[in-house]
């Protein structure tokens, strides 16, 4: 389990690596998650060591590249 979770975050977090600051160009879309798969997620995060390196850098790490597709988002339709 803890793999499989890793094994996501990594995926979720490595394109970042290599994107180019946001442009002009198309902001990517965001997933929209059912609050049943977010529960799920929310109980498999506490059961993760608080100290780990999943939830000290990638899921921040997420969490901030959601923000900025959300920014991104907000400026291309003025909302």
């Amino acid at each position: 389990m803890l793999r499989k979770l890793l094994a996501l975050s990594l995926l979720l977090t490595l394109p970042s690596c290599s994107a180019p600051a946001v442009s002009n160009a198309t902001c990517p879309s965001l997933p929209i998650y059912s609050p049943e798969l977010q529960t799920q997620a929310a109980d498999e995060l506490d059961t993760l060591p608080q100290t780990g390196v999943i939830v000290t850098v990638f899921m921040p790490d997420y969490g901030s590249m959601r923000a900025a597709v959300r920014a991104c988002l907000s400026a291309k339709t003025g909302k």
